[in-house]
């Protein structure tokens, strides 16, 4: 069990590494352009990985991303991401949806189902007196 560990985590954390360094956009890659961290990650597969995670990219409050990759989305001040409950401007483009229309169009909807909803009670009840008058 511990041999196979001792390969599947340099594995997994060399994997890692490489494809964080394509991912990584140019401007923040650090000391060396990206295809040359991306041969040193697959050469030097710990040392190499290690030193990506360590020194190849920019990390912390500026290097942040968003949700979908977008810097300070939905107003994160900082950078960091917003939940769309806490976000002003999504609850915002709800408001603005138009539902005004579709609010009128429901309730209209609703007033005659309960129209026909009564229609029918009263002819339940009418036919209920008939068979009771005739029986």
């Amino acid at each position: 069990m511990l041999r196979a560990l001792l390969f599947i985590l340099p594995l997994a954390l060399m994997i890692y590494a490489f494809i964080d360094c394509l991912n990584t956009p140019e401007e923040e890659i650090k000391h060396l352009p990206k295809p040359v961290w991306a041969i040193v990650i697959l050469l030097f597969s710990i040392v190499g990985a290690i030193g990506w995670i360590v020194a190849g990219k920019e990390r912390g409050a500026g290097g942040r991303r968003g949700a979908f990759g977008a810097r300070g989305a939905g107003g994160a001040g900082a950078g960091g991401w917003v939940a769309p409950d806490d976000n002003p401007e999504f609850l915002k483009s709800l408001k603005d949806d138009g539902t005004g229309a579709k609010a009128d169009d429901d309730d209209a909807l609703l007033k005659d189902w309960e129209a026909d909803l009564r229609r029918r009670e009263e002819e339940l009840k009418r036919r209920e007196r008939g068979e009771e008058n005739e029986g």
